[in-house]
């Protein structure tokens, strides 16, 4: 079937909003009609080259819809349900079928080069195959997707603002939500604060955690953390931030999320945890050099990774839904919302920082 997407053909480039051919819906998999998607951090990476993404490309991988046909064997959802999309994977491989789809050993091949076969179908412009992200690409009209990609939300809930669910709003909470799981009094740090890191924030407001440190060098996101529910804000340029997060903190913090990618933040975001804190790393960052004894093994400190927030979507992401209806988790006051002929404004946006979570209304 047809679609209008934006296209983009080469790294940088701008996106070209151009009609696109939709295979149809295979057994496993789920056509729908687009509403809006989210712009992510990892959108604007693979934009600039720098994934194995093949152009040309319709990315996109925080998409919000309506189902309007399903596959044969499809059982989860059925025309009409309003969903969100999310990331994709294999559900065989052994990390798949232990609940952790996040670490599928297919992820790369699925989610960055757009992997077609039998069960995963494609975008074609004429003649061309066109790369599939995150096995949706919804900075389209319509989306044909598989059904583990799939998830159902409420329909009384506007479905504009869902779409960051998928990815990046999934990521912050559910480090904090389903990975590191503090207890009520635990302290917390977290080292940038875009849609990712207030996720984060706002998660931990849930759980009861005590001082949360916002770390930010844009004012305008320290006051929006501040909004959010951290107790206390720190401009990145205060040096060494890891001794301002220490004195606020009576020697140091229980967890930190790192989002910013920023190898030097990695290393403050380690130092300014306390005995036995652990530092969850889900910004894509470059090489960091600790002193292993006097960085981590003397206080027994733990560094670990964290890939969309180690949570199933099926799972959370209806419990974020949940928390939002409540007014718990107002994430809707990190978006803002564009139109798809506005995609490169949204994404210069994004980039300079003057808006933290672009949303793109699809139809």
């Amino acid at each position: 079937m047809k679609a209008r997407a934006a296209v983009i053909y080469e790294k940088d480039a701008p996106f070209q909003i151009e009609e696109v051919e939709l295979d149809g819906p295979r057994a496993h998999e789920v056509l729908v009609k687009m509403v809006s998607s989210g712009i992510c951090h990892t959108d604007a990476i693979a934009k600039a080259g720098e994934m194995p993404v093949s152009f040309p490309a319709v990315l996109g991988h925080e998409g919000a819809g309506i189902v309007k046909e399903v596959g044969s064997r499809v059982l989860t959802v059925r025309p009409g349900d309003h969903v969100v999309l999310t990331y994709s994977s294999c559900g065989d491989c052994e990390n798949c079928l232990a609940g952790r789809p996040a670490y599928c050993t297919k992820f790369v091949s699925l989610n960055f080069i757009g992997e077609v076969s039998e069960e995963r179908s494609g975008i074609m412009k004429g003649s061309q195959r066109v790369s599939k992200f995150f096995g949706q690409s919804s900075f389209a009209t319509y989306a044909v997707v598989h059904e583990r990609n799939v998830v159902k939300v409420a329909e009384d809930v506007e479905l504009t603002l869902l779409a960051p669910l998928g990815c990046g709003i999934l990521t912050g909470a559910g480090t904090v939500l389903s990975k590191l799981r503090p207890v009520a009094g635990d302290s917390i740090a977290v080292y940038g604060c875009g849609a990712v890191g207030l996720s984060a924030v706002m998660a931990a407001k849930l759980a009861g955690c005590f001082p949360i440190v916002a770390v930010d060098v844009i004012e305008s996101r320290l006051a929006a953390a501040k909004q959010l529910g951290a107790t206390h804000v720190v401009n990145g340029r205060d040096n060494p931030v890891s001794s301002v997060v220490k004195e606020i903190t009576n020697g140091g913090s229980n967890f930190a999320v790192e989002t910013t990618g920023n190898s030097q933040v990695v290393l403050e975001a380690v130092r300014g945890l306390r005995t036995l804190g652990v530092a969850a790393i889900v910004g894509v960052s470059g090489d960091v050099t600790f002193n292993m004894t006097a960085d981590i093994m003397t206080e027994g400190k733990s560094v670990i990774g964290v890939v969309e927030g180690d949570a199933p979507p099926q799972l959370l992401i209806p419990r974020l839904v949940e928390f939002f209806r409540s007014g718990r988790f107002p994430f809707d006051k990190l978006c803002q919302v564009y139109t798809l002929d506005r995609i490169d404004e949204a994404f210069n946006d994004a980039q300079t920082g003057s808006v933290i979570k672009p949303v793109i209304q699809i139809q």
